[in-house]
């Protein structure tokens, strides 16, 4: 095609360029509403005559100006629309001719220009109102050629309601018209009055106050409502559509609202109404973020669960719904990823195939990191290999990794995932102020502490312990403000330290890192004018209740607690007084004061390391038989990015036959847990896959700082044999082993040694993480750990579940009442809008059980405080920091309760280790109800009297036989004590019918029988135990049958008030200095001959 001829030339002028192309149809358009104009003034200018003649349907009134006008439209309009015909011209002439716009311009031009050549037809009626369908026509292209000159496109929805209410106006405008024209010959209707008969008429109101009276006009009424019923529904059905996808799609995030008001961005594969609220509840949790809009850009179509709570207007106003992809540029723009504030990429963590849920967020990171540099990311990944691929987001939650740090460091400080899930949930500490139980109140009020930040010179907290060692500072003011200071950050350093030690002299510039109800700018502070009573300052801490701590003096260096005057004290509240009687004679050990600034003389480095030089000078049975242990760094990791941390380290690494605990090898000939002779209990860990996240379960466990005497030995009960990679990367460490096992297997739990475990967990498998029904994911789980919990009732098991609901089936039992109530209680603060509703279930109080969506908090809450997974990860032992201390624990004995109060307590420790305590473990005796009482003692202990059948001695006898008769038999007796209770009868009554000369044989079988009944359930599952030991050749010396924890119950007291009693058999939680800080020239100690030894070559083995 020659495109210099002038056939071309027009073309592109006329169609193909897009500009010149909208002049054209927006001249054409105008050109057209002009003709309508001329048509009104027409109508608005001619006086009708009186008559009723039908020629005035047929001639009108036209002057010759307007004549002129109309005809030089008309000449311009068919013009143009024989030269559109022509460039448009593809060979078939019909088509060009048939269109309904050419059949219109025919009709409304073609008759002007005859008028010219025939001046007697000037005034022949043309109807140049239907010139309005042309307009309409010319505005449909007019827009996609607006669309083609500015590059960018409309919404769909934006052109169907164009183009609906269009064709309205054409419509109203064709009636009006057509009903004054031909009512010439009736009522003369004016153009008003028309216009109220057709509003009146397509509204189905009526009036009939105007109406037509030539059967001409009514006939084009009824035909203008055929009409209308066939062409609106059309239009509206389409506008249906396209509203119905809009809503699925959300349409689009506007330009101006993301440019004047702030809005964040929640990207997801897939989003659940639980993932949705607990972003939404902590993310609005703080008030500073309640102006923010939520955008979700999510892929699949919105399902009725949460379509129904973003209807609730709290929701409404604020949260968003994009359908559409992150990969797609075009669907960022939607949600002006580009204006937004912070963007949040969430794993779907009921994947079948969990790397390739990673795969898909690493694409989406990658993508949003590329659409919009500049804004902040936050990225959720569930396995730590994949981690290294997005170390460019500004904040990275690995699950996997929380997940195993958070288990391991729950075998040797109880409930530090309850510990660490409470620290990183938003709370105000009202949960459980309306219960009844003390605990309760006590707990709930404790669960609102959360950790704060504050630059030193600007607080009114800590100002005054400038220049002061942070021990100091620590220990006073928790004393004065109720505040514990756990960590401290140089302005011009980004790492943080957790209890640097007394060494650490507070500066001006530091940032503060405190744990406390609520941040010191909400908090209220009392005038000092009270001072002039008064020379001793009083306590400024004002949290939800008042703490009772009396005379304390702050600005001396030395301060020590006494015995106080309690005259004044909380009637309710504990003192710190001793008994009356005596007490003078009485003298309380003394507890040496925190010093303002360290004394190297003073710094009891024995006692930081006393656990280490305890390992180094006393020999022991395990450095005899050649098991030395050095510290250093390991030599392999299984995947790239793990932090390095200093631990326990064997001089040569384990062959691995020897890893397997259940299989004997030329090395060692041992096959089970018991023949090892383990002096301390050990861990077990129950896993589907040894996955590169386990061995962040082992690393905080075999921590330098952690004593080698108490170190426990883990053994992975895997359901699949590990591969080399892993294998290769715990070798190094001491006594861990392996089994390929199932805790679906009695046989494997037993030679694995869970008779003598401390702790067993089980991590959720990958497996079964998805499920048809909600919730049901975590069934074969929770029916394990039960079955576990009834063979096993003294063992510690930490369980994690996929749903955080389903929690309160751990340790189920149907007829306890007091897990009813707490039930209730947990409904109660759920209604109160609580975000830690599920905070008073027994298991997750005492922390034995856990699920890692609880952890999502930490991310969405590091928005607001950055800092919160980098203090995470150094409680949890994931980064090792030189100068940081660690999270540890001590047992309170009898020894300890001279102490008295958390705040002796928290003097003792900081005047001599150093520690800083955070917290407390507890443990009371649950008291049970009349009936539970009953009830339990009917399981446990059921006595029956039988006549003459009863004899102590034979009951022993015939104790052995008892395992012939129920070795798999089911406790479905023991639960029904009524059936029982008649087989019991049924027994007797056989005895009795039998002859009255039966033989000794009788009489055993009878009382076989009656034993058999009489036992307990407990009984019955410690024999089916005891039964399986013995036929696997396994001792079942040491196994308790009869310890029972269910009548206690567990909780954590986080930064408890000073005045707080110290219990018998209580945990405190301790961040403890690090200990190579102390020591002189502590770099080159920590650097191990076993890493120069390996070389690189392992380094470059790492699985990616």
């Amino acid at each position: 095609m020659n495109e210099n001829t002038f056939k071309e030339r027009l073309k592109l002028f006329f169609i193909k360029n897009q500009r010149s192309s909208l002049r054209i149809r927006l001249f054409n358009f105008s050109l057209k509403l002009l003709s309508c104009l001329l048509y009104i003034i027409r109508v608005l200018l001619e006086n009708p005559s009186q008559g009723n003649e039908w020629s005035h349907i047929f001639w009108v009134n036209r002057s010759l100006p307007l004549w002129g006008l109309q005809v030089s439209v008309a000449l311009i309009s068919l013009f143009e629309t024989l030269l559109l015909g022509y460039l448009s011209y593809k060979g078939n002439i019909w088509e060009q001719i048939l269109r309904i716009p050419f059949i219109l311009e025919i009709i409304n031009a073609v008759p002007f220009i005859i008028s010219i050549f025939w001046p007697s037809l000037r005034n022949l009626f043309v109807p140049v109102f239907l010139n309005c369908w042309l307009a309409k026509h010319a505005l449909e292209n007019m827009i996609n050629d607006l669309h083609r000159a500015i590059q960018r496109t409309q919404s769909a929805m934006f052109n169907q309601v164009l183009i609906l209410i269009s064709t309205l106006l054409c419509l109203i405008f064709t009636c009006i018209c057509g009903i004054q024209h031909l009512e010439r010959i009736g009522k003369k209707l004016n153009l008003f009055d028309s216009l109220y008969f057709c509003i009146v008429t397509f509204s189905t109101v009526g009036f009939g106050d105007v109406t037509p009276e030539t059967w001409s006009s009514k006939l084009f009424v009824v035909a203008m409502i055929c009409v209308a019923l066939v062409v609106l529904p059309i239009q509206f059905e389409q506008l249906a559509y396209l509203w119905m996808e809009r809503q699925k799609s959300g349409g689009n995030y506007s330009r101006h609202r993301a440019q004047t008001e702030k809005h964040v961005v929640l990207c997801v594969s897939s989003l659940k109404i639980d993932l949705l609220m607990d972003f939404l509840n902590e993310f609005y949790a703080h008030p500073r973020l309640q102006d923010y809009y939520v955008v979700i850009l999510c892929p699949t179509e919105m399902d009725v669960q949460v379509r129904r709570v973003l209807q609730i207007p709290m929701w409404s106003q604020r949260v968003i719904y994009l359908q559409g992809s992150a990969l797609k540029d075009q669907d960022l723009l939607r949600a002006k990823m580009d204006d937004a504030e912070a963007c949040f990429i969430l794993s779907s963590r009921c994947e079948v195939d969990r790397t390739s849920s990673d795969h898909q967020t690493i694409l989406r990171a990658w993508a949003v990191k590329d659409f919009a540099p500049n804004c902040p990311l936050y990225v959720q990944i569930l396995k730590p290999e994949n981690k290294f691929h997005i170390k460019f987001a500004d904040h990275v939650v690995c699950e996997e990794e929380f997940k195993y740090a958070m288990l391991a460091l729950n075998c040797i400080c109880p409930a530090t995932s309850t510990l660490i899930t409470l620290l990183v949930h938003t709370s105000r500490g009202q949960e459980g102020q309306q219960s009844p139980e003390q605990w309760q109140k006590t707990y709930g009020r404790c669960s609102g502490n959360e950790v704060y930040h504050i630059v030193l010179e600007e607080s009114t907290f800590f100002a005054e312990y400038e220049g002061k060692s942070f021990t100091y500072a620590s220990f006073h003011a928790h004393k004065k403000f109720g505040v514990c200071l756990i960590g401290v950050r140089r302005e011009d350093n980004k790492n943080i330290l957790l209890n640097p030690g007394p060494r650490y002299i507070m500066n001006a510039t530091d940032i503060c890192f405190y744990i406390n109800i609520t941040k010191e700018e909400n908090s209220a502070f009392k005038n000092q004018d009270q001072q002039r009573k008064s020379n001793l300052p009083r306590s400024f801490y004002h949290g939800p209740s008042r703490l009772p701590v009396h005379s304390i003096i702050a600005s001396m260096g030395t301060v020590a607690i006494d015995l106080q005057d309690t005259s004044c004290r909380s009637a309710s509240g504990p003192t710190l007084s001793l008994p009356v009687e005596g007490s003078k004679e009485i003298r309380r050990p003394s507890i040496a004061p925190v010093l303002e600034v360290a004394d190297t003389s003073s710094i009891q480095t024995c006692d930081l390391l006393s656990d280490q030089s305890e390992d180094e000078t006393a020999p022991d049975e395990e450095i005899s038989s050649n098991l030395e242990y050095a510290k250093g760094y390991p030599p392999y990791s299984p995947y790239i990015g793990s932090s390095p941390t200093f631990c326990h380290l064997l001089q040569e690494k384990v062959p691995f036959c020897c890893l397997r605990l259940d299989k004997s090898c030329q090395h060692n000939y041992y096959e089970d847990a018991k023949a090892y002779g383990f002096k301390n209990k050990l861990i077990i860990v129950a896993a589907e896959t040894a996955g590169n996240g386990l061995y962040n379960f082992i690393v905080p466990l075999r921590a330098y700082y952690r004593p080698k005497k108490e170190l426990n030995p883990i053994v992975l009960l895997l359901d699949n044999p590990p591969d080399m990679h892993f294998l290769d990367a715990i070798c190094w460490f001491p006594m861990v082993y392996y089994m390929v096992g199932s805790i679906d297997n009695l046989d494997d739990l037993l030679r694995c040694g869970v008779t003598f475990a401390a702790n067993m967990v089980v991590v959720d498998k990958e497996s079964t993480m998805s499920a048809e029904e909600d919730y049901m994911a975590d069934a074969k789980t929770i029916v394990n750990v039960q079955t576990l919990f009834r063979l096993f009732s003294s063992l510690s098991i930490i369980t994690e579940l996929t749903h955080p609901a389903n929690m309160r089936f751990m340790q189920f039992r149907a007829k306890d009442c007091y897990s009813l109530a707490l039930s209730k209680l947990e409904k109660k603060e759920r209604e109160r809008g609580s975000n830690l509703a599920f905070m008073f279930r027994l298991p997750f109080a005492a922390g034995r059980v856990f699920s890692i969506s609880m952890l999502d908090t930490l991310l969405y809450q590091s928005f607001v405080k950055d800092y919160m997974i980098s203090i995470t990860r150094l409680l949890l032992g994931l980064d090792t920091i030189p100068g940081s201390g660690f999270l540890c624990s001590m047992k309170i004995t009898e020894d300890d309760l001279w102490v008295r109060t958390y705040a002796r307590l928290y003097q003792k420790l900081c005047s001599s280790t150093g520690d800083v305590p955070i917290g407390i473990y507890r443990t009371e005796s649950q008291k049970l109800t009349t009936s539970e009482s009953r009830e339990i003692t009917s399981q446990s202990q059921i006595s029956i009297s039988v006549e003459e059948w009863e004899d102590t001695k034979d009951s022993k006898d015939q104790g052995q036989h008892r395992s012939n008769h129920r070795n798999s038999t089911s406790s479905d007796q023991s639960d029904h004590p009524l059936l029982r209770r008649k087989s019991m009868q049924w027994a007797r009554r056989l005895s009795r019918k039998g002859p009255k000369h039966s033989g000794k044989t009788a009489e055993k079988i009878t009382q076989q029988r009656l034993n058999l009944y009489r036992r307990s359930e407990r009984q019955e599952l410690a024999e089916l135990v005891k039964n399986r030991m013995k036929h696997l050749g396994l001792s079942t010396v040491g196994y308790d049958e009869m310890n029972d924890h269910q009548s206690t119950l567990s909780y954590i007291l986080i930064n408890p008030s000073p005045d707080t009693r110290l219990e018998l058999n209580d945990v405190v939680y301790l961040i403890r200095p690090d200990p190579l800080a102390y020591l002189p020239n502590s770099e080159p100690s920590r650097k191990n001959s076993i890493c120069n030894a390996t070389g690189q070559d392992s380094r470059e083995e790492t699985q990616l």
